[in-house]
């Protein structure tokens, strides 16, 4: 069992971030945020594929403008990414989003940023401060060398002892970099000092495949670290891919469950079936059950039953034939065409059982 770092407890609208919270699953938008319906159908999409914390962008009055409406149909919170420009800082929260997402150091001057945070103070609107490996301020890239974990936490620990002066301490922080060593190392160094609540992912990580192999080895070894309180899987795919990597990640680390768990053998000499399109059959058959079993797809059915005693339920091949069992116990011997609606029956029945 993984011990997780205690940290501050942050209010994002219905969410509690840190504090020891179940991790919230976040993605980001990729419409054009003025157009609400198109972006409100983005946000439906996502909540109903399990995304907790959504966040849009906001680069002119135009998406500011839309904020309202967002807020008051959304199913999930929003946070409002926000950049250069501190009165849409102040307009996102006005509109009532439950976090705003800043770099402090490119609002315009203390006097700007002391404006924002009072106004999320007064609000009650939370603070994600985000420090990217590609925008370190000059005098610490210059003081480090380049960009280094070292460098990155002493840009975050200055914006975080910036606003603590402005008596704000409602702050979620955010260490990344398109570098998995890089950024896990930045957020162990973080852990160290401040007791914030780390915002976890990888920068521009990549297409599905090589985004997902990044972000699983970054995100997972700060997992497994114990660190980590919200996370978004960074893809150039569909945001609904996103949530179902961060779910899958969070179910891998062991953080927390999302519905079933399909887990199937790699294929051998001795397979006698057509195993991939099994387990992708039996994957779409479960995707939307909610009950955190384990479902294993073996693609032997002499070793299938004991290799995989763990599982709730499981099928087995073999020539022409296949075995349904449960936690390693043989149900039923059945021909191999009827696998599928067999498995099927046994899930229900388990799911009975457990009503």
């Amino acid at each position: 069992m993984i011990t997780r770092n205690q940290t501050r407890a942050v209010r994002v609208g219905t969410l509690t971030i840190g504090g020891g919270a179940p991790v919230v699953v976040q993605s980001m938008t990729n419409t054009n945020t003025a157009n609400t319906e198109a972006t409100l159908q983005q946000i439906n999409t996502l909540a109903l594929v399990g995304c907790e914390l959504i966040r849009v962008a906001v680069p002119d009055e135009q998406a500011a403008a839309s904020l309202p409406f967002l807020v008051a149909k959304s199913p999930i919170p929003i946070v409002a990414d926000i950049h250069f420009n501190y009165r849409l800082a102040l307009a996102a929260i006005d509109a009532g989003v439950a976090k705003i997402r800043i770099n402090p150091g490119n609002l315009g001057g203390k006097d700007r940023l002391a404006a924002v945070v009072a106004r999320a103070a007064e609000k009650e609107v939370s603070i994600r401060i985000g420090v990217n490996a590609g925008s370190l301020e000059k005098n610490i890239y210059e003081k480090y060398g380049g960009v280094t974990a070292e460098a990155m936490v002493e840009s975050a620990l200055g914006y975080i002892k910036m606003v603590e002066a402005m008596g704000f301490y409602d702050l979620v922080i955010s260490l990344k970099a398109s570098s998995v060593p890089l950024t896990v190392a930045a957020h162990r160094l973080l852990a160290e000092k401040v007791n914030y609540p780390h915002h976890i992912g990888i920068t521009e990580a990549g297409s599905l495949f090589s985004g997902t192999i990044h972000s699983a080895v970054g995100i997972g070894a700060i997992l497994l670290d114990g660190l980590g309180d919200t996370l978004r899987v960074s893809l150039t795919a569909p945001p609904e891919e996103e949530i179902r990597v961060a779910k899958t990640i969070l179910t891998a680390a062991g953080i927390r469950r999302f519905g079933p768990r399909v887990i199937s053998c790699p294929t051998c000499g001795r397979t006698q079936i057509k195993l991939q399109e099994l387990a992708q059959e039996i994957e779409e058959r479960v995707k939307d059950l909610t009950e955190p079993l384990i479902i294993a797809v073996m693609g032997c059915a002499v070793n299938g039953p004991g290799e995989a005693r763990e599982a709730d339920l499981g099928v087995a091949g073999g020539k022409d034939e296949g075995l349904i069992f449960r936690r390693g116990k043989v149900l039923k011997k059945v021909k191999q065409d009827k696998i599928i609606d067999e498995f099927m029956l046994a899930l229900n029945e388990l799911l009975q059982e457990k009503q």
